[in-house]
């Protein structure tokens, strides 16, 4: 089973969302940026979705500072596909931070991008 945590404004709207999909490979875990930066580094949790209202820094301000740039990616106000999902996982991405108003499109392409590699 594959950990993905959820925090930022919209954290529970994330995890609403990625419960809708029903993607059973998934467990998903409303958290917040300190407590989900240290259970990536350690193992317990796979994967981090923050929002903020522009996407671009305090959806993953936290993480890059723990974590490190190399982990983390902001797709800002942009709408990712799922190719580019998968290519930035390829190269070891595991924070990824969006807009809030962005929630509802991008929230499920990362989360199948993610349940696709848990297959």
């Amino acid at each position: 089973m594959t950990k993905i945590l959820t925090g930022g404004v919209a954290k529970t709207e994330v995890a609403d969302t990625l419960g809708a999909q029903g993607l059973t490979a998934l467990q998903v875990t409303v958290s917040n940026d300190m407590d989900a930066a240290m259970q990536l580094r350690s193992g317990q949790a796979d994967y981090y979705l923050g929002t903020c209202h522009t996407g671009a820094g305090a959806s993953l301000g936290v993480l890059v500072g723990l974590l490190g740039s190399g982990a983390c990616h902001t797709f800002g106000r942009s709408i990712p596909t799922e190719a580019q999902v998968t290519a930035l996982l390829d190269q070891g991405k595991k924070a990824f931070g969006f807009g809030m108003d962005q929630l509802a499109d991008t929230a499920p392409v990362i989360a199948r991008a993610i349940a696709a590699r848990a297959a």
